[in-house]
């Protein structure tokens, strides 16, 4: 385990949209520090954000983040996908009151995704394994005790391997199987032309949403039934509360015009198959990989692999619809369905999206690398989509994923209504705030 302390310059001109400091003096060096009104950076951080709003950033320079929790005290912790600075999972403590952390410890010595507290216990998971940790009552930072291991057996895999968390009111966890390909096709034979497998054997396994007992710990995914099938991949997962009810945003597919270039250019494989938002119920059956969702048509359409060249709808039909569906290739990488009440009262209960950006929109630029505003009301979509924080990718355009500056990856929401960012380009962490 390693231990830093950084500190941290306030800048002495705000922006006006962004509230005074207030003065707050910790107890302790090592504990959290009280509640306190802490400064934006000017400029936000690099963000771009809706009038109102002001950013600061956290921590920087973590490594490659994925998704992040927040502590009621306050305390940040992120999971990073891989340990490249002597830990796989980072701990964050601001001690002075000025929103950003001066105290940061590293612990565990693997990656992965999904991280989340629940009950007293910090959740996190690798690509295999799901495991959960006491927090600390003494005012520590860093669990010291043995991580028990609440689900394993999950297949090894070398796409969509991401373990994504969920938790209902019920004592219900939930964890994303990414398929392990882009269209069920024989893995020796995966976004190349031929046709997939159907059935689709991946269901078994993968290509869904697993439900497990929260209160158990050894279970094995394999005596587990699925919750839901035909997810290609959903990385962005969290249960709504007042919907009751579990939602998430699927990566479309890839590869369009390399499969079937017959029927498809380059152009349209950029931007016909959207991202999708699911409702998920107990039994659902969704269309990967049989169909995908066609922008330009609103309809879920024959996959080539599977016989269709674009028009056909044929079993589409029989399977379930989404609620909304978002650019192709924008890459949802976490869902946040807003329950605090410090942002205005437009957002609760609202979804936030963290597009994580493309790779594959050759010949056309890259695009994503936002976090959306989905407008909600009763448990769907009220309106269309907004970008509500941009700026990331450092360029107005840009042609690839690694010209990127910063790629949002994980949201989080604190115990005073502010909206954590994390990003894996560097592993900064942003703190979104309504400047009153």
């Amino acid at each position: 385990m390693r231990r830093y302390r950084w500190g941290f310059v306030l800048v002495a001109v705000l922006a006006s949209a962004c509230a005074e400091a207030g003065e707050s003096a910790p107890a302790s060096a090592d504990e959290p520090a009280a509640a306190a009104d802490p400064a934006c950076d000017a400029g936000n951080g690099g963000l771009v954000l809706p009038a109102g709003f002001c950013a600061a950033v956290v921590a920087d320079e973590l490594g490659r983040a994925r998704h992040l929790a927040v502590a009621a005290n306050g305390d940040v912790y992120v999971r990073l996908r891989t340990d490249t600075l002597g830990g796989g999972i980072v701990a964050l403590r601001d001690t002075t009151g000025d929103g950003r952390a001066d105290v940061v410890e590293r612990f565990r010595n693997d990656g992965g995704t999904g991280i989340e507290i629940r009950a007293g216990m910090l959740w996190f998971s690798t690509d295999t394994a799901v495991f959960r940790v006491a927090l600390p009552t003494d005012g520590s930072l860093v669990p010291t005790g043995e991580p028990e291991q609440v689900v394993h057996g999950f297949p090894q895999q070398r796409s969509h391997a991401s373990k994504p968390l969920a938790f209902d009111q019920g004592g219900n966890l939930y964890v994303t199987v990414g398929s392990p390909t882009n269209a069920c096709q024989p893995l020796a034979n995966d976004r190349q032309p031929g046709p997939g497998q159907d059935p689709c054997p991946e269901f078994s396994q993968q290509a869904g949403i697993w439900r497990f007992d929260a209160n158990r710990t050894g279970q094995v995914q394999t005596e587990a039934q699925a919750y839901a099938v035909g997810i290609r991949n959903a990385v962005a997962i969290a249960w709504h509360d007042a919907a009751n009810a579990l939602y998430a945003v699927q990566h479309g597919r890839d590869a369009l015009n390399v499969v079937d270039s017959a029927s498809f250019n380059a152009e349209q494989n950029a931007t016909k198959p959207g991202e999708l938002l699911y409702r998920v119920e107990p039994g659902d059956t969704f269309h990967h990989p049989y169909c995908f969702w066609d922008l330009d048509q609103q309809q879920a359409v024959l996959a080539p692999e599977f016989g269709g060249n674009g028009q056909e709808v044929g079993r589409c039909d029989a399977f379930e619809e989404p609620l909304a569906a978002y650019p192709a290739h924008w890459a949802p990488n976490d869902l946040l369905f807003y329950t605090g009440s410090s942002f205005a009262e437009r957002y609760r209960n609202g979804a936030f999206i963290a597009f994580h950006g493309s790779w594959n929109r050759a010949p056309l630029p890259m695009g994503g690398y936002v976090v959306a505003f989905q407008p909600m009301s009763e448990g769907r979509p009220a309106g269309e989509y907004e970008i509500f924080a941009d700026g990331f990718k450092g360029s107005p355009e840009i042609m690839g994923p690694g010209e990127a500056e910063y790629r949002p990856m994980g949201l989080a929401l604190g115990p005073d209504g502010a909206l954590y960012v994390s990003d894996s380009v560097k592993g900064r962490i942003w703190r979104i705030i309504a400047a009153n």
